[in-house]
């Protein structure tokens, strides 16, 4: 049984929000963080009631909530648990950047080369999509196949979503694959551009400054929470990009 006193406590309409939200975000947060892994029990209607001072209704709401957005299961009689993670990848496909190396028969490994953590500033809040002065963790990373750099990774992590981050050394384990098997998610937005390489990408991969790269961009939420901003460039020469469609159906 998880110990309900470390959830963080709320207050009626903290900053306009209402109350069963601000008790959702403090389950999810004890979620995301890994405190509660998948198939915890989540603390009891009653002892919610205690934790908060609010009614039966504003508790029941914030779990049907979390329910919704498949973070937990509701039990008759046993009460709610956390979800199992693995379905929720087969619903909105985002590939795991070693994966893709390795199934094409290369060796791999991630070079971390900058980890800083700070609040955000307002070019990190727009990117990320939080309130300034967010605690956030930047990271970036370079992804060999072969020993060649193949990928270039600029990542901001929401702390206040995925606090277990910083305990996290992204030199054994890339910052992808370790959200994508931690931190379940609902919604990914992405941007695909061509660019010319700028002087730090170019050093990264090992390329000439102003040589054609793709970029792809991408941010991505867990029940309208923001949890994290990737921007991935790519040699130009290296990669293209397929889309197979089929007439929608009227």
């Amino acid at each position: 049984m998880p110990d309900i006193r470390r959830l963080r406590r709320t207050s009626p309409r903290t900053n306009g929000v209402a109350r069963y939200t601000e008790i959702q975000r403090a389950l999810e947060t004890a979620i995301f963080s890994g405190d509660w892994p998948p198939g915890t029990r989540v603390p009891s209607e009653q002892e919610l009631l205690k934790r908060y001072r609010c009614s039966r209704m504003t508790v029941n709401k914030a779990l049907s909530a979390l329910a919704a957005s498949g973070l937990v299961v509701r039990r008759r009689r046993s009460g709610s648990f956390v979800a199992q993670r693995q379905g929720e990848k087969n619903v909105l496909q985002i590939h795991d950047i070693e994966e893709e190396i390795q199934r094409e028969g290369k060796s791999y490994r991630v070079k971390l080369v900058s980890r800083s953590e700070r609040k955000a500033t307002k070019r990190d809040a727009a990117r990320l999509d939080v309130p300034v002065s967010t605690r956030i963790l930047a990271l970036t990373c370079v992804h060999y196949g072969e020993e060649r750099p193949l990928v270039a990774e600029d990542r901001l992590i929401n702390l206040d979503a995925v606090p277990s981050a910083t305990e996290v050394d992204f030199n054994e384990t890339s910052p992808g694959n370790w959200l994508l098997k931690q931190v379940p998610w609902s919604e990914a937005e992405h941007h695909i551009r061509a660019v010319n390489a700028s002087e730090d990408i170019a050093e990264h991969l090992e390329i000439t400054e102003g040589e054609a790269c793709l970029v792809v961009e991408r941010r991505t939420r867990h029940g309208g929470r923001s949890i994290t901003h990737v921007v991935l460039s790519y040699p130009g020469d290296g990669y293209q990009l397929v889309a197979r469609f089929s007439p929608s159906q009227g």
